[in-house]
């Protein structure tokens, strides 16, 4: 529950109990001073409240009405499942400037969640790109928007 990792060794006779993790399906609804809101596809008036500091890094790649997965252990709320791969719109890229290598082929753009991320120079303003959620980095270019 708090995220902390420890080393623990164990005797071939003990036995462990399996923590009973329960998942489900909840939609992203929006963002408001660090707490995230989800709901019920099924029942949208059931909503779900989550902290920033709980989703984590991949918060930055949820995108408003997408399906994850919510954990829970008893009544806690415990994480999320973000899907690996996320298809994004970029919404401001700078145009490539020829010549330009020294910064390895790459350059910054911003997606439609406010997540920046390193792409490489051929990515223009409307195109969908893959992101690794895990990562934050690019994976491919998926098309236009337009």
């Amino acid at each position: 529950l708090t995220g902390k990792i420890t080393e623990q060794s164990f005797h071939v006779s003990e036995k462990v109990e399996v923590a009973e993790i329960e998942e489900k399906d909840v939609k992203f609804l929006y963002q408001n001073k660090g707490e995230y809101w989800f709901c019920n596809p099924e029942v949208p008036s059931e909503r779900y409240k989550i902290e920033e500091d709980t989703i984590g890094y991949q918060a930055r790649f949820l995108k408003k009405d997408s399906i994850i997965q919510l954990m829970s252990f008893g009544d806690k709320m415990i994480g999320v499942k973000i899907p690996i791969k996320i298809d994004l719109k970029v919404i401001e890229a700078h145009p490539a400037v020829k010549g330009n290598a020294a910064q390895g082929g790459t350059k910054s753009v911003k997606l439609e969640t406010g997540a920046e991320i390193q792409v490489p120079m051929f990515i223009k303003e409307g195109e969908i790109i893959r992101v690794n959620s895990e990562t934050g980095e690019y994976a491919e270019r998926v098309g236009n928007s337009f």
